[in-house]
C-alpha cells in the first residue's frame, strides 16, 4: 500500500500542473476529490480513500510531504534506513555492498542505499540518512582544514 501512495506522490511531483492544481485553494476540493479518483483508478480502496479524504480536508497539496512522512513511519516501523551514498567515482556493487554492511552493523538495521557520483568530492564518500549528513569526502576535509586555518588566524 505504502508503494501505491509513494507512486502517486512522485507522479504530482513531476507532472508540475497536477501539483498547480492540487495546490490551488480556489479549486473546488470535491473537484480534487472526483479528478483523483480518476487518477488512482485501480489502486488499493485504502489507497484511494485517503487521498480522497485528504482532498476533501483541502490538504492534498501536501501529499508529497504527506508520502515522504508515511515512508519514514513504515521504514522505522520495519526497522529499516534508507540512506543515500554519494561517492566521487561510481562503486562497484561489492564496494557499495562493503559500505552497506558496515553502515548495517554500525545501526543495527536493514539499510537501502541509493547511490549518486559527484566527481567534485574527489575522493571519499557523503552519507545521508534522514537529516544525518557525514560528509568524508575529500572536498569536505580540505574544506574543514581551510575553515580550521581561517579561524586559527
Amino acid at each position: 500500500m505504502h508503494e501505491q501512495l509513494e507512486d502517486f506522490a512522485t507522479a504530482v511531483a513531476e507532472v508540475p500542473e497536477l501539483r498547480a492544481v492540487l495546490r490551488n485553494p480556489q479549486v473546488d476540493p470535491r473537484a480534487k476529490a472526483r479528478l483523483l479518483d480518476e487518477l488512482l483508478g485501480d489502486a488499493d480502496e485504502l489507497v484511494r480513500n485517503f487521498v480522497r479524504l485528504t482532498a476533501e480536508k483541502g490538504r492534498v497539496g501536501g501529499i508529497e510531504e504527506i508520502a515522504r512522512e508515511f515512508e519514514r513511519l513504515v521504514a522505522a516501523e520495519e526497522r529499516r534506513l534508507n540512506v543515500a551514498l554519494t561517492t566521487a567515482y561510481e562503486l562497484s556493487d561489492d564496494e557499495a555492498a562493503q559500505i552497506v554492511e558496515q553502515i548495517e552493523q554500525a545501526s543495527g538495521r536493514t539499510v537501502e542505499a541509493t547511490r549518486a557520483v559527484d566527481p567534485d568530492l574527489i575522493g571519499g564518500l557523503v552519507l545521508e540518512a534522514g537529516s544525518l549528513r557525514v560528509d568524508a569526502s575529500v572536498r569536505g576535509r580540505l574544506e574543514r582544514l581551510r575553515r580550521e586555518l581561517v579561524s586559527s588566524r
